[in-house]
């Protein structure tokens, strides 16, 4: 029986000592991803939008509406945009999949369609890249003027 409970205490303590080991090995990964993104020596990119929203107005139900996002990368470390997402089907953006070099420029083309959206119309476009902040948000705006005969749903989202 004493041997089985020291049996049992020995797993038990080996187990904690890894589960430590454990934790302390993906804190230590952590702390080093957050010091590569922002390791002078490494440099960092930086974006520069010309613009961060764009109102398209009044269109018409129907219509692709589409603006082109131009941006700059203000920073010493190429700009990779990992990944350009709208915040519904019907916003769709086209990104850059090649790294923009250190004061190069580039552009993100975003489609609306307004095709069963009448009234107002708030999109968001979230940008995930190596920059710090590493999420940048584009907005577009537009008020859908319905097809004859429709209401108008105010506050389409």
């Amino acid at each position: 029986m004493k041997f089985s409970a020291f049996g049992l205490a020995s797993a038990l303590l080996l187990s904690l000592g890894a589960c430590d080991n454990a934790s302390s090995k993906i804190k230590s990964a952590s702390e080093n991803a957050e010091t590569a993104v922002v390791d002078p020596a490494q440099g960092t990119a930086q974006f520069q939008f010309e613009e961060e929203s764009h109102d398209f107005g009044q269109i018409e139900e129907g219509v692709l509406a589409q603006h082109v996002f131009k941006f700059k990368n203000v920073g010493t470390a190429p700009l990779v945009i990992s990944n350009a997402q709208g915040s519904c089907g019907c916003t769709v953006p086209e990104y850059p999949r090649t790294p923009i070099a250190p004061g190069e420029s580039g552009e993100i083309k975003v489609s609306f369609d307004s095709n069963g959206r009448p009234g107002r119309n708030d999109k968001q476009v979230t940008i995930n890249a190596n920059t710090v902040p590493n999420v940048m948000v584009l907005k577009i705006t537009s008020e859908v003027i319905g097809k004859a005969g429709e209401p108008s749903k105010e506050g389409a989202q």
